[in-house]
């Protein structure tokens, strides 16, 4: 398409062909040939570049429409003419672009502007295969897996049995020619033999040897002996042939009948036999609708039996998916029957054990918020009691607390405090979710172990410490390690007596382990709490009286449980409390 048509400018009469559309204007502005490209709505010409989304136009460089000065329309007053004005150049291509541009947005955008075959015809090709995503789409999804099973099999056994019915229909078929082709070739040669048609006047005779079959003699002059009143076998070029012995035999199948021309073996006759194929037709109809009909009930059979295996083979995984609904809307964790041991009961067993350790979860977490609730009840409470105390005796008019009664109170209330902060901070830490995975750093224990005994030393009074260390390294977390051994020596410290002595020791047990160990020598544990001791929240009867949230020894358990190791709870030489952690690593 030239630019001449596009709007750019008016053709002249005295344009010449093949310009398009390009000729002389008084008023000095000659526009370039150019082309405009439907499909792409490029717009392109030797003056720049027209872009029909932004309307804008890009002059070429060292062009007429690059030229700033006769673009702003710069025109001399001396070379102005009649036609020049005052809006000189710039103006006019401004014009026409504006012109231009809505016919050539409405062509690139498709909004009823031309457009070319091979672009609609792609859009139609792109809207038809859209389409058919969707339908197929849409069939997958209102298609239940059962259904889908079924008309597998289904599709299957309908294919298998149509390539075996087909197969047995040929086989058939070919059998029935076979024998048909055996007893004409038998009954020619008794014709033959029996020496009857050496007079061709007893041909009659030899058409009693087959009462259903046709016969004639043709010579090679194609002169045919048929018998009276009776309609002539199909005679052509290949039973000519025969009879003028240029083959031993002729075989074909003419107009539904099977013709058969052999020599008679004097007067240069040939016996032609033509034998009507009506019963082999018959016969091989029966047999196609019998195949049809076992082909078809086999079809159903397989769909019928596809989706009742699907149905039970799919029976586990509909539990499975009343389980997860019912745990949806109810929270019921209870574990679904197993039955059998194959794929499906190992995935009903593994979805069951998902449910136990959710139900763990849950219960683990409810006995948390139960237990924090208890043990910040206490604080709290006296806590607020503290504060009204002190609110009510700051009214005016209230009897005022003595001096000794209020410090007593600000040191119940700071005491309060900092029980409740060290209380959140064990939540927090036994609560998180976000447990630290696997850190892979070397940790020197015995380092752990004496930073720890610093720290419980400057809080531990008149208790003294002792430790026999040996150089342990594992990979870990050396953080956690440190408060799991301070908690321990605070628990230690806690029992012990004011001059009492609390012993460390660290050693190899021989298994790729070491035992940490500490013993202090208060009252020791009761028998039945040296299971409870590293419990959330446990708290033996003598001990509700002393200070502690009863988490210390539960977040030493989980560390060791963390990096691997287990906890245990004894007796010590002493007769106090033994505590121990057994940690993997190697010597140092």
């Amino acid at each position: 398409m030239r630019a001449g048509t596009g709007g750019l400018g008016p053709r002249t009469d005295g344009a010449e062909p093949g310009t398009g559309g390009r000729a002389s204007r008084s008023d000095g502005f000659e526009p370039e040939t150019g082309e405009f490209d439907l499909e792409t709505g490029d717009f392109r010409c030797d003056d720049g570049e027209f872009d029909p989304e932004t309307g804008e136009f890009t002059p070429r460089p060292g062009g007429a429409a690059g030229d700033r000065d006769t673009l702003l329309g710069a025109v001399p007053p001396a070379a102005a003419g009649p036609g020049t004005h005052s809006g000189g150049l710039a103006s006019r291509v401004r014009s026409r672009i504006r012109g231009l541009r809505p016919r050539v947005g409405a062509a690139w955008r498709g909004g009823g502007g031309p457009r070319s075959p091979r672009h609609r015809a792609r859009s139609e090709n792109a809207g038809v295969r859209l389409r058919g995503v969707e339908l197929r789409a849409r069939a997958s999804e209102q298609i239940s897996l059962r259904m889908r099973v079924a008309l597998l099999a289904a599709i299957m056994v309908g294919l298998a049995t149509a390539g075996i019915s087909a197969a047995a229909f040929w086989v058939v078929r070919a059998s029935l020619f076979a024998d048909l082709d055996t007893q004409l070739h038998q009954r020619a040669e008794t014709v033959v033999n029996s020496g009857l048609l050496a007079n061709p006047a007893n041909l009659p005779a030899a058409a009693l040897y087959g009462s259903d079959v046709r016969v004639a003699l043709i010579n090679a002059q194609g002169t045919l002996i048929t018998i009276a009143h009776s309609p002539p076998p199909p005679v052509g070029e290949p039973e000519l042939e025969v009879a003028s012995a240029e083959h031993p035999d002729s075989l074909r199948t003419v107009s539904d009948e099977r013709v058969l021309a052999v020599p008679t073996g004097s007067n240069g006759f040939a016996l032609v036999l033509a034998q009507p194929l009506d019963q082999i037709r018959h016969t091989l109809g029966g047999l196609g609708v019998v195949l049809a009909l076992v082909g078809g009930a086999g079809v159903v059979l397989a769909g019928l039996a596809g989706a009742t295996v699907a149905g039970a083979g799919l029976r586990p995984v509909q539990r499975l998916t009343a389980a997860t609904e019912r745990v949806a809307s109810t929270g019921d964790l209870r574990p679904i029957p197993v039955t059998g041991n194959d794929e499906l009961a190992r995935l009903t067993h593994s979805f069951n054990l998902m449910l136990g350790a959710v139900a763990a979860a849950q219960e683990q977490q409810r006995r948390l918020v139960a237990d924090a609730g208890h043990e910040l009840r206490t604080p709290l409470t006296s806590l607020r009691t503290n504060v009204e105390l002190l609110v009510a005796s700051s009214e005016p008019g209230a009897h005022a607390l003595p001096e000794a009664d209020r410090r007593e109170i600000f040191d119940d209330v700071r005491g309060q405090i900092e029980e409740l902060t060290t209380l959140v901070g064990d939540l927090v830490e036994l609560a998180r979710d976000d447990a630290p995975q696997a850190v892979h750093e070397p940790v020197e224990l015995v380092d752990v172990v004496e930073r720890s005994l610093q720290r419980a030393k400057r809080r531990a009074g008149e208790v003294r410490f002792e430790s026999r260390l040996v150089p342990w390294t594992l990979l870990g977390d050396a953080t956690a390690l440190e408060r799991a051994v301070l908690n321990l020596l605070d628990n230690a410290v806690k029992w012990s007596p004011p001059d009492g002595v609390v012993r460390v020791g660290l050693h190899p047990v021989g298994d790729g382990t070491a035992m940490l160990e500490v013993a202090d020598g208060g009252p020791g544990i009761a028998d039945d709490d040296l299971v409870k001791v590293f419990d959330r929240f446990y708290r033996a009867t003598e001990d509700r009286s002393r200070p502690g949230s009863g988490l210390g020894l539960a977040i030493v358990k989980q560390v060791a449980e963390r990096h691997g190791g287990s906890t245990r709870a004894g007796r010590s030489a002493q007769g106090g409390a033994l505590l121990a952690v057994q940690l993997p690593g190697q010597p140092g």
